[in-house]
């Protein structure tokens, strides 16, 4: 298997690369799929708790169920976030907070149940929700697990390689460690925190399917 940096390896991060989700305001999926008691899809085999991911069989209206949930969920986080950023008051900061709980709580569900949901599963869109909802999730030791399940996942070719780059950056910072692609800006000094290797840097960010590094800061300047 492939490794990528960042992988089994002991601020603000920009957003991931992707098709926005479309929203879908139901959590109720289409036939051969129904809503657990914490209003998560299953399916009709499967029990709340489900069975252990690796054995886990996903049939292809729970595969449409779960890309729903979770596009709508990182839809309903954007859509806080911009109210955060145009109206800041210490209600629409706190609505904030509780979306980014329950939506970390609810993907903590489905990675127990299914294992990460990668782009060959749910669609790339909703992978992509999926990583949005990890990325601002509060607990760390949560998003270490999802990166190595990401790194996997990316080596097999069942999700797309800035996937692994944001997550990998994301808890090298959060540990006090430089990151490996430069995903991750200081929105105090809006420069990347420090990086492991720079000289190598732009062939690492080739390697997952990423730009060149001053590519994404002009983007990232021009949105500011």
């Amino acid at each position: 298997m492939k490794r990528f940096p960042g992988h089994l390896a002991a601020g603000t991060p920009t957003e991931p690369d992707g098709a926005r989700p479309e929203p879908d305001g139901s959590p109720v999926g289409p036939e051969g799929s129904s809503v657990g008691p914490d209003g998560l899809p299953v399916g009709p085999d499967e029990s709340p708790v489900g069975p252990d991911p690796a054995s886990a069989r996903i049939l292809p209206a729970l595969a449409v169920a779960l890309a729903r949930e979770l596009s709508r969920r990182a839809d309903e986080e954007r859509h806080l976030m911009r109210q955060a950023r145009t109206n800041p008051t210490p209600q629409v900061r706190r609505g904030l907070v509780e979306c980014r709980r329950t939506n970390a709580d609810a993907l903590a569900t489905i990675v127990r149940r299914h294992g990460w949901p990668t782009a060959d599963l749910v669609g790339a869109p909703a992978s992509t929700a999926a990583l949005m909802i990890l990325l601002h999730a509060p607990d760390l030791d949560f998003q270490l697990r999802c990166r190595d399940l990401i790194a996997q996942a990316t080596a097999d070719g069942r999700c797309p390689g800035p996937h692994h780059a944001y997550i990998a950056d994301h808890c090298a910072v959060e540990l006090g460690q430089p990151q490996f692609y430069g995903t991750r800006v200081d929105p105090a000094t809006f420069r990347p925190y420090p990086i492991r290797r720079p000289e190598t840097l732009e062939e690492r960010r080739h390697d997952v399917g990423l730009g060149p590094l001053d590519e994404q800061m002009r983007t990232l300047r021009r949105g500011a």
